[in-house]
């Protein structure tokens, strides 16, 4: 059920969300009192209004008694339109000033968390879904944003006319007014009531959308896996499960909050009949004027009516608030320490890459490398092997320092990179992981992302090194092809574009994370020997199950349990005959038999 992949008890009480609201908008706040000035001139001028009209249907009144006095009709009908055009005039101007902050909020606020995300730490990232985080980007941000305004201008000026009406009701009539103020006291007390319950629905209700996206969002990444394995129908219906529970969320929340409205509406309407009952007897006894009814009945309506405005306003108010605590929990994570105090390494380090007793766990208590020391000098390639989980990846994790080392150090040339910025370590490497990153824009964007000033001769010596000549050469744009979504690149040509980036950027450290593990073997052998050329003067990390890809590495350490139980090179480890003389020969067998069956056809 929803309840149980999400914790919805802890829902914020919608004060707490409106005051961490009221300080991020607080820049903008002489717009928004400007804004709010016209909307209670706009709200006085309504409230005035019936008063007048009051004294329009008394003289009306007396003329049809004897003789009608046009002159004082027509000067009230004037003061009348001067009114009303006013508050049209102010209602425009506090429109287009809270049209322009409100969207100028949620620009800063979609700049400020994608600032935010910059600043996070991976293991957000490893905690968090994705949709989850585009949810609160897109979806949340344009709910505080769409109703921002709203909710601030419609409170204020519902609770300055329904203020006025009480005030405008008690001059006009003592009796009449308390008559209709307490015919309204069970419609606050049935909102306050259906407002405090109604909240962790509003939560639930964002919180469930941010998942259903982030299931949405996996799906159409891994539709081609879903497809192979006929699993449409369990997707399927594990969508329908979630669109079900986001369904029931929404369904109460909305059922809920929208008995608001209703309610006010049935007090407004007894209090439209009380003052015209009571109202009636009071004019047939002479006590009051037919024109004190007609205004009466204006004021009520006018005193009713933000009360249903408000209960409208509370409904919108609580999604806002809703959103507006989503995104401030994302707001206030824990940030990657500051480092503004920290030195830089020299633009070019020589690549000397030093291990020392480095311990680390995503889980503390579940360490994935437990004791790992060696050493790398510059311009060798180290190849790291081992079985899955044994902690390769988290090596070079640990290396570009998106994760810190529970115990233990690791330097370049001498200086740990601890005491160094991030950006000054992670600028002396280039990467090529086995999940390839291409983003929508030309070839040549995508070669030079992180190398905008490249010449093209060293552009096309990349593409050559990487072996896309042929690729370039039969795009109809070349380089100023567009690669979308929808560009039907195999999975080896996004492979030997990643590659050609990490060689254009030329950084004196490569890591290369089974970089070579989507292409054929013909292109492998290709990629293999420019790659062999390009690591010349480099220090190169390479992850690779396919033992055959790293017989030439100066160093190859062997890791299980997050261990190092072998190193040396591929002829030392043979002759050793032990860890990955066992990998190596496993592999070399599977080869063999491979190699066998393609014979036979």
């Amino acid at each position: 059920m929803f309840d149980d992949e999400m914790d919805f008890s802890r829902a914020v009480h919608p004060w707490q969300s409106l005051g961490k609201l009221l300080k991020y908008v607080r820049p903008f706040l002489p717009a928004i009192l400007l804004a709010l000035l016209c909307a209670g001139g706009s709200a006085v001028a309504t409230v005035v209004a019936p008063d007048f009209l009051r004294g329009m249907t008394d003289a009306i009144s007396r003329g049809l008694a004897g003789m009608l006095d046009m002159a004082e009709v027509r000067k009230v009908a004037v003061t009348l339109c001067l009114i009303y055009a006013l508050a049209i005039l102010l209602t425009y101007f506090q429109g287009y000033i809270m049209a322009t902050v409100t969207q100028k909020i949620g620009k800063n606020m979609r700049t400020e968390i994608d600032a935010k995300l910059s600043r996070l730490p991976f293991r957000y990232f490893d905690s968090t879904t994705y949709g989850n985080i585009i949810s609160r980007v897109t979806n949340d941000v344009d709910t505080v944003n769409m109703t921002l305004t709203e909710t601030i201008i419609s409170i204020i000026t519902n609770v300055l006319r329904f203020v006025g009406a009480i005030v405008m009701m008690l001059i006009t009539n003592v009796p009449l007014a308390l008559l209709t103020i307490a015919t309204s006291v069970i419609g606050f007390a049935l909102m306050s009531l259906i407002i405090g319950r109604t909240q962790k629905l509003f939560m639930a209700r964002q919180e469930g959308l941010g998942v259903l996206n982030g299931y949405i969002e996996e799906q159409c990444t891994g539709l081609e896996v879903v497809k192979a394995f006929s699993l449409e129908e369990r997707a399927i219906a594990e969508f329908r499960r979630q669109n079900r529970a986001l369904y029931e969320s929404v369904w109460k929340s909305e059922f809920y909050s929208g008995l608001m409205m209703p309610i006010m509406v049935f007090v407004g309407n007894i209090s439209y009949v009380a003052v015209c009952v009571v109202g009636g007897y009071l004019a047939a006894s002479g006590r009051i004027s037919f024109g004190v009814i007609v205004a009466f009945i204006l004021y009520a309506r006018m005193f009713s009516e933000p009360l249903d405005m408000l209960a409208q306003t509370a409904v919108t108010f609580q999604s806002t608030a809703a959103a507006s605590e989503r995104i401030f929990e994302l707001m206030e994570e824990p940030e990657e320490a500051d480092e503004g105090g920290k030195l830089a390494l020299p633009e070019r380090a020589a690549g000397n890459v030093s291990f020392r007793h480095v311990r680390f766990g995503y889980d503390p208590e579940k360490p994935v490398i437990r004791d790992f020391s060696a050493e790398a000098r510059a311009g060798q390639k180290i190849a790291i092997v081992g079985p899955t989980g044994a902690g390769k990846t988290t090596l070079v994790n640990l290396l570009m320092r998106f994760y810190e080392p529970d115990s233990g150090s690791i330097s370049i040339d001498g200086i740990d990179i601890s005491s160094v910025k991030r950006e000054s370590v992670r600028r002396q490497f280039c990467m090529v992981l086995q999940d390839t990153w291409l983003f929508e824009g030309t070839v040549r964007e995508n070669l030079i992302y992180s190398t905008p000033d490249i010449s093209d001769e060293a552009l096309d010596a990349a593409v050559s090194a990487a072996g896309l000549e042929h690729f370039i050469g039969t795009l109809a744009e070349g380089y100023d092809t567009l690669l979308t979504d929808r560009a039907s690149l195999s999975a080896g040509q996004k492979q030997q574009l990643t590659i050609a980036r990490a060689i254009i950027s030329n950084a004196p450290i490569l890591i290369l994370d089974e970089a070579t593990s989507s292409v054929d073997t013909r292109t492998e052998l290709l990629i293999q020997n420019a790659m062999d050329r390009l690591m010349e003067g480099r220090t190169s990390f390479v992850i690779a199950h396919r033992l055959s890809t790293v017989r030439n590495a100066d160093l190859i350490l062997c890791l299980r349990d997050g261990d190092i139980v072998e190193q040396g090179s591929h002829e030392e480890l043979l002759e050793k005959g032990g860890f990955y003389a066992d990998l190596y020969n496993s592999q070399f067998e599977q080869d063999v038999s491979a190699h066998e069956h393609e014979d036979e056809y």
